[in-house]
């Protein structure tokens, strides 16, 4: 539906348009673009927009401090409580549902809040206007138009890369169109979809068929054969939405910043971080850790705040507790970075810090997979209990088609490959070439068409992040 009618339609719709409606068009098309996927919550979102728009206009103009703290607050407090109902109202009653039953006390009844699609990134971004606008970084928009455009832009509402305010403001006002960006937004495009149809949906299907095994009867390399093939998956389904996303927002003119930078190369904790999800990454820098303090204060609650952050982070990702003990896990590898690992580090081979790094990274993955805690424990014992009788479970997949196998290895080796000294010679030497127009277009529209084909051949699977 995207590639075949929703695409061409907007991009004629889109490039027709004289440039002072082009905002007017993008908005039309963003709201067509969630009603599809969202129509449910539509409502609610464009009443809590308009409502922001003029609190926010209002704070701004306001000069008495504490009627100005007064809209900043009901703002705040109002956004934080549409993601709070939406994503976390049936996570609390199953909570405490199960303790009212344990207690032999009648449990709450309750209907099922439904998860409107992309309501974590889309509140972030309303939160980055609200506080940039109060903290005078930012004037506030002069139009709804661009307000509703910023939070509704469909390359991003729903799965990032979340977007600061301060950002992409002055590129909502004017931004140039050039055929330079309409060429690299489109190779972006092309390279974001095939890392999603060809390698994160093929590698899916041996991490879904290992991560339903009961763990007690998954043997050792089993056991880290799903959990490498989630780590492979996520990676490639997260990065390749995030290429698309980047990709059709430069053929509009936007310039936004990456969200990926090989982050299994990382040699520590903290730079997986500086290179995995850097959007959130950045948001959850400005907007919790240095207001909490940062690293001005004492060292404990310097530590403190960044176990705060990754508690944040973790519950962002989704209403179960595993999401809890992933962020938590994250929180604790950071302290111990900056506790002793980062000078320790220093004295370990590169290629051999990377392969720590990505094993502490795995550990962690099996958390954000698993259903739940004890899921993930028994994983995890699978995974590291050598001394296992268990006899090797044979999954179907990896004899019925060797080709999953190859795109598993092909996935293993563009990942790890930059590692290599050799990697950055050829890469200087090919750059000129890669990024030529002559290589480029051919290169996209080849790309784009065999992702085509196997997305006509392909059963339906969305991508990872919709449901965060």
């Amino acid at each position: 539906m995207f590639l075949f009618l929703f695409a061409p339609i907007f991009f004629i719709a889109y490039f027709l348009t004289v440039r002072k409606y082009r905002n007017l068009v993008a908005l039309i098309g963003s709201v067509l673009f969630y009603s599809w996927g969202g129509p449910a919550f539509l409502s609610t979102l464009l009443i809590s927009l308009l409502i922001d728009w003029h609190i926010v206009n209002s704070m701004n103009k306001e000069k008495d401090k504490s009627i100005r703290m007064f809209y900043f607050l009901s703002a705040l407090i109002m956004n934080i409580g549409l993601l709070l109902y939406f994503k976390y109202s049936n996570f609390f009653v199953e909570n405490i549902n199960s303790i009212l039953i344990d207690l032999h006390i009648e449990p709450i009844k309750w209907a099922v809040v439904l998860l409107p699609i992309g309501i974590s990134f889309i509140v972030f971004h309303k939160i980055s206007y609200i506080i940039e606008v109060f903290r005078d970084e930012k004037k506030p928009t002069d139009k709804m138009v661009d307000y509703f455009l910023y939070i509704l832009f469909f390359p991003m509402s729903i799965a990032g890369p979340i977007i600061k305010y301060q950002d992409i403001s002055d590129q909502i006002k004017y931004r140039e169109y050039r055929f330079e960006d309409i060429m690299y937004g489109s190779y972006r495009f092309s390279i974001g979809l095939f890392k999603k149809v060809w390698i994160a949906d093929n590698v899916a299907i041996i991490a879904d068929e290992l991560f339903k095994v009961p763990p007690d009867s998954l043997s050792i390399g089993y056991a880290w054969i799903g959990v490498i093939c989630y780590a492979v998956q996520i990676y490639f389904d997260f990065s390749g939405y995030a290429d698309m996303a980047i990709g059709l927002s430069r053929i509009m003119g936007f310039k936004v910043m990456e969200n990926f930078n090989m982050p299994y190369l990382s040699q520590n904790i903290s730079e997986f971080w500086r290179r995995w999800h850097i959007s959130l990454s950045s948001w959850m820098r400005n907007y919790i850790y240095i207001p909490l303090g940062g690293n001005r204060r004492s060292k404990i609650r310097s530590f403190f705040n960044l176990w705060v952050v990754f508690f944040i982070s973790g519950i962002w990702h989704g209403a179960n507790w595993t999401f809890v003990v992933w962020g938590v896990l994250h929180g604790i590898l950071i302290i111990s970075d900056k506790l002793f690992w980062l000078n320790f580090s220093k004295k370990i081979p590169k290629l051999l810090n990377i392969l720590i790094t990505f094993v502490f990274v795995l550990i962690t993955w099996v958390f954000f997979r698993a259903d739940s805690i004890g899921h993930a424990l028994g994983y995890l014992k699978s995974m590291f209990n050598i001394f296992s009788k268990q006899s090797v479970f044979l999954t179907p997949t990896l004899y019925t088609d060797r080709s999953i196998v190859l795109i598993i290895i092909f996935s293993l080796v563009i990942t790890f490959l930059p590692a290599l000294n050799f990697y950055t010679y050829l890469e200087n030497k090919s750059s000129r070439l890669l990024f030529s127009k002559y290589f480029m277009m051919p290169f996209s529209i080849f790309i784009l068409l065999i992702s085509i084909i196997k997305c006509v051949t392909n059963s339906f699977s969305p991508f990872i992040y919709f449901r965060f």
